[in-house]
């Protein structure tokens, strides 16, 4: 495999985890860190190791010295960010969700397209070990027909109006920030719904802070979601089928452990030990296909991460009625 060299835009909290995981695979190295501030940029890169570092966007994005970005701002920021690197050349990793909505969703695709370069959301989810396991369980038909998926994303956030969860002018909100992991789910486990009932309550910022989703099938399987930044939930998602069930543990989006339940026989208990946090995963991702001259994952295909975006789109359309 080639050595890639990474440069990180935003520095917020998930881009330090996102750089300490970085550091575990020995075909990347971290050569730059962004950021609006110059002096957090260069703590940043001192930090974790970058030879360089830039006190803007756009000088990472026209660095010839970094071949893949990772995308780490504000949600309001992925768009704009991520086509400003695309069209300097430079693959991108972005980080979910991968935009606003869906049409700009459709305007990132565009630009990837056009531009040749190589494009994935940065839901880390799908490249976990208990995840794929979890997948090969259901397609070796261990619990049989899948009828529902149950999963559940809550914490009690501090309340900061101007802070990025609560901020509606930073995309603030459950259902963006968390709440695609649920939906993210249902959708990779029974594809695009036909029909989705929603309903959200709205603090005094204006955003969402406990949004539910059922998500109906006309097969007659179901999704019931929920996603809330009000209060502390078990985050834990159960995958059931017609001769069983999956049981992925706390906290189920990068789980350590799933559980498989079958009828009249013992639970299967599967445990994954490895280092740090899991965002290594989707970075090798990165890598192994651009190694494969790639422009997209085909574990997390383009048009998987569209109709991740218009689903959201929908609830968010629904619950505001």
């Amino acid at each position: 495999m080639k050595n890639y060299r990474w440069g990180i835009l935003g520095i917020g909290k998930i881009a330090q985890k996102f750089a300490a995981d970085l550091a575990l695979l020995p075909q990347a190295r971290l050569m730059a860190a962004a950021s609006r501030s110059e002096e957090r940029a260069a703590d940043f890169a001192r930090k974790h190791g970058a030879p360089l570092h830039f006190g803007s966007y756009e000088a990472l994005a026209a660095c010839p010295d970094v071949d893949v970005v990772y995308i780490a701002t504000p949600h309001v920021s992925h768009c704009d960010a991520a086509l400003m690197c695309l069209e300097q050349g430079k693959a991108v990793l972005c980080e979910k969700p991968l935009a606003m909505n869906a049409s700009q969703v459709e305007r990132m695709m565009e630009a990837a397209a056009r531009r040749h370069v190589f494009l994935m959301e940065a839901v880390w989810t799908r490249f976990m070990p208990a995840t794929l396991a979890a997948l090969d369980w259901i397609q070796a038909g261990e619990i049989g027909l899948v009828k529902a998926v149950k999963a559940d994303f809550g914490f009690a956030a501090h309340y900061d109006p101007n802070g990025r969860l609560f901020n509606p002018a930073l995309g603030g909100g459950a259902l963006l920030d968390i709440g695609i992991y649920p939906a993210f789910l249902a959708l990779l486990v029974l594809g695009i719904p036909d029909r989705i009932r929603a309903a959200s309550a709205f603090g005094p910022s204006g955003v969402d802070e406990d949004t539910g989703m059922i998500m109906e099938y006309n097969n007659g399987a179901m999704a019931h979601l929920h996603a809330n930044i009000r209060y502390d939930t078990p985050i834990e998602a159960q995958i059931y089928g017609d001769a069983g069930y999956i049981h992925l543990h706390s906290r189920w989006h990068h789980a350590r452990e799933l559980t498989l339940h079958r009828k009249d026989r013992a639970p299967e208990v599967l445990r994954f030990d490895y280092p740090g946090l899991g965002y290594q995963f989707e970075a090798a991702e990165v890598m192994r296909c651009l190694d494969a001259g790639l422009q997209e994952s085909p574990l997390l295909p383009l048009a998987f991460s569209l109709s991740l975006a218009r689903i959201l789109d929908q609830v968010a359309e629904e619950a505001a009625r």
